[in-house]
């Protein structure tokens, strides 16, 4: 199995921590994120990892060529200048996938519990039931975001955060919004990649919301129960400290 593991992020709010060290390299009870999330993919089945990488790429490629474990391939995707951001690192990393099967995508910062074995076959099992329509499947969270997903009884419709509320379509039956936990599985074929170009900094929401437009299934599966934390300011660090979530 094939994952990706999104590491391209500055890291701006744990400056200065990150003015030496990309975010991806911020140590947690000793092991960088990019350790921590590495483990949990290599657990769940990855032999194959491909890594973003932008600023202090060097520092990542060679904690990469020491630490990676025998018998799993590592391809860096790397982003000049700037960040592409998820959906623009996505698009950029597409022609180094290699295998016909879902591929988890999962944020660097991001440690949690979540049973990923779970996610990818809630996500098989979509496909069995809809077929080709399904395209990605995003683990979601009820909790406190200033960004939320809008889904419906046929998946992904929206988005509502502090610019307002996005629809993609009308919406067929009840709507519940929820916080996307940055680990989501999707298929190497995606459509529309071919529809940004290379280069482009766009997040993976505008993607998907254009799938969703176009009657491609974005389905959600709910892991509000499980621990979760988003490593991604100075106080959330200090958490992941007292309570290592790997």
């Amino acid at each position: 199995m094939e994952a990706m593991i999104l590491a391209a992020g500055a890291g701006t709010r744990l400056r200065p921590l990150t003015d030496r060290m990309p975010k991806a390299l911020v140590p947690v009870h000793g092991t960088p994120l990019l350790g921590h999330v590495m483990a949990r993919l290599v657990a769940a089945g990855a032999t194959r990892l491909i890594v973003n990488t932008c600023l202090h790429a060097d520092q990542i490629a060679r904690w990469l060529a020491a630490n990676t474990p025998p018998g799993v391939a590592i391809a860096l995707s790397h982003e000049p200048g700037h960040p592409l951001d998820t959906g623009g690192g996505l698009v950029h990393a597409a022609p180094l996938f290699r295998e016909d099967a879902p591929i988890l995508v999962h944020a660097v910062d991001v440690l949690s519990r979540i049973p990923l074995d779970a996610l990818l076959a809630g996500h098989r099992a979509a496909r069995g039931r809809l077929g080709d329509r399904v395209v990605a499947t995003l683990a979601v969270q009820d909790r406190a975001s200033r960004r939320r997903l809008l889904f419906d009884d046929e998946g992904l419709m929206g988005w509502t955060g502090e610019t307002g509320e996005r629809r993609a379509r009308r919406p067929a039956g009840a709507l519940r919004d929820v916080a996307f936990a940055g680990i989501h599985v999707v298929e190497p074929a995606l459509p529309g990649l071919s529809r940004h170009r290379a280069g482009d900094a766009f997040p993976i929401v505008e993607l998907y919301l254009d799938l969703a437009r176009r009657g491609y299934v974005v389905q959600p599966v709910d892991v509000t129960g499980h621990e979760w934390l988003d490593v991604g300011t100075p106080q959330r660090l200090a958490e992941a400290e007292a309570a290592v979530l790997s």
